[in-house]
């Protein structure tokens, strides 16, 4: 009696994952669905177009289309597994016929193989935004004028676009106008953080995008959220944040790392040095990295940070051990370091 019993519980179980695999393959097509070119027989460069916000599947099936990749599918599993593709620029590109799915999107992401090439950088400025956009051929009047009629998004209170023109590479088609360019931005920008709780604290939007080009300039990626930290326990004291990028903002430059005296006394609202909390906007892009590392600052007692070499930084609660790592800053930048 038991061994029937045990027969037909084991036949249902068979039965069950028979049905449960058929159902996996409905759901998850294999290997075989997913046909790929090798890449031995690639043909002619054609020119794409990606738009804003498209997806993974969306651009698969352009490039399909146009007969770059086999099969949508595989350019789609392609992307998945590789994090960069989220990068790829909206815009025209130049790409080669039948490649592999894991080649069509390094061709997208070379910046050399993009049509009217704008870049916005890591940190950019929007007078540095104007420049990329003016050298690929808009009207800096143009381009003035937009940006006085465009506004940040509706949960933001500035004025101004200083810190919404997301860092990205863009392309636009010849025909395109100076405010859909710039539009482009800002729509890349509310992509980005369309699932950013902007509060953190007791700070709202606006001092978040602040905090957070802050950290941008000031940080390299493996320490965003140690900078972030420095800039809440030095705001919650009522110290001075004293960050010469607030300076180079100032005065529009970029590289010079050393500052006079005189440098850190210029009158002006965004001199971190002269004026206690924090400038009265952003002071370029930031990035989705320092937007997140400003909502999530790791724990620390720290008040000041050195970069003493290109790529290490160093972090303190003590002016001592500042003053330490400053003298070994300058050492270095005597040497040649940071050259």
């Amino acid at each position: 009696m038991n061994k029937v019993v045990n027969l037909r519980i084991l036949t249902l179980a068979g039965i069950f994952i028979l049905l449960l695999t058929l159902g996996l393959r409905e759901i998850a097509p294999g290997p075989r669905s997913a046909p790929d070119y090798d890449g031995m027989s690639r043909g002619p460069e054609v020119v794409v177009h990606i738009e804003t916000g498209m997806s993974g599947s969306e651009v698969g099936e352009i490039l399909e289309e146009n007969g770059i990749v086999k099969s949508s599918l595989a350019y789609f599993r392609a992307a998945v597994t590789n994090p960069d593709s989220q990068r790829i620029a909206p815009g025209e590109h130049r790409i080669e016929q039948r490649i592999p799915a894991s080649e069509a999107i390094e061709q997208l992401l070379d910046a050399e193989r993009i049509v009217n090439l704008v870049r916005v950088r890591d940190g950019a400025r929007v007078i540095e935004i104007v420049k990329e956009l003016v050298g690929a051929g808009f009207k800096e009047r143009d381009v003035t004028q937009a940006l006085a009629e465009l506004s940040p998004p509706a949960d933001f209170k500035l004025k101004s676009l200083e810190g919404f023109l997301y860092p990205a590479f863009y392309s636009f088609p010849k025909d395109t106008n100076a405010i859909d360019a710039i539009g482009a931005m800002v729509t890349r920008f509310k992509e980005s953080t369309s699932d950013v709780e902007w509060r953190y604290e007791g700070f709202g939007p606006d001092e978040l995008l602040i905090i957070a080009s802050l950290i941008e300039l000031e940080g390299t990626p493996e320490v965003l959220n140690k900078v972030a930290r420095v800039i809440y326990n030095r705001l919650s004291r009522g110290m001075k944040l004293q960050f010469d990028s607030t300076i180079h903002f100032i005065k529009n430059e970029r590289g010079n790392i050393a500052l006079s005296i005189a440098e850190t006394k210029i009158d002006s609202k965004y001199n971190t040095y002269l004026y206690q909390g924090l400038p009265p906007g952003p002071i370029g892009s930031p990035t989705r990295a320092a937007i997140l590392a400003a909502l999530t600052p790791e724990k620390g007692d720290w008040l000041y940070f050195v970069t003493v070499l290109p790529g290490v930084t160093r972090f303190t609660s003590s002016y001592d051990e500042f003053l330490k790592f400053k003298a070994e800053y300058k050492r270095n930048y005597r040497n040649g370091a940071f050259e």
